[in-house]
């Protein structure tokens, strides 16, 4: 990772560059949800080519963060009423609370909408929904990708014991004894986040550390995990926002 700077008019563009093996394609500028900036490149790309793509995409950069700037003022905890934005799978939802008295209480994705049926208005309730709905689908979505994962690594002899466990800073966390705990916030992530998630604690299942080993493991698993990092990273203010 290589940090570089943009100048526009008066104002410095700080973003990171990352050479992405196994990318085929010119470089990709990325604007995360919190105003970072990624550059994905090539290997073989140079560093004055990189700054070249970046210097001709300048005008739109600094609209585009500008943009994120201004939306960000209004980042405030969540009120859970109609209209609001949540993310599943890294896609964003307008979420609809219904109210009625003959439905049973529940979520489901509905042309677009998270939908949340309760016989209240009440905050509290609709957030309680909605959480349990995350919950059970993390369950489903974890179990499902870490059973795919582990079984295409070769120091891991069975499936992990895993759990849920709501965290303020960390994704994911593995214990001496081997048993991974995931932060069910993650569901609101690109299926390609949870996936480098997962294969970070499988691989301290071989070294429970952050050694060069550690990270040439995660190399050969997701050659690409740096950027994947960046992308997750850049969503974290908005996904635990809650």
């Amino acid at each position: 990772m290589i940090e570089q700077c943009l100048q526009y008019g008066d104002v410095q563009i700080p973003y990171q560059v990352l050479f992405v093996p196994g990318r085929q394609c010119k470089v990709a500028i990325h604007v995360h949800p919190n105003g970072r900036v990624q550059v994905d490149a090539p290997p073989q790309t140079s560093l004055v080519e990189v700054k070249q793509a970046v210097s001709k995409r300048s005008r739109w950069l600094f609209n585009h963060i500008e943009r994120i700037r201004e939306q960000r003022i209004w980042v405030l905890p969540r009120e859970y009423v109609s209209g609001e934005s949540h993310f599943y799978l890294g896609r964003r939802y307008v979420l609809k609370v219904r109210k009625s008295k003959r439905q049973q209480p529940g979520v489901k994705l509905r042309q677009g909408l998270l939908q949340v049926t309760t016989d209240n208005n009440n905050r509290d309730s609709v957030k309680t929904l909605l959480w349990d709905w995350y919950k059970d689908h993390a369950r489903n979505q974890f179990d499902r990708r870490l059973e795919a994962l582990w079984q295409e690594t070769n120091w891991v002899q069975e499936k992990p014991t895993w759990k849920l466990r709501t965290m303020k800073k960390q994704w994911g966390s593995c214990s001496p004894k081997g048993i991974l705990s995931l932060n069910p916030h993650l569901v609101k992530a690109p299926s390609q986040c949870i996936d480098y998630v997962l294969l970070h604690e499988l691989c301290h299942l071989k070294f429970h550390n952050h050694s060069r080993h550690f990270y040439r493991l995660l190399k050969t698993q997701m050659p690409e995990w740096e950027a994947v990092k960046g992308r997750l990273d850049g969503m974290a203010e908005l996904l635990l926002n809650s």
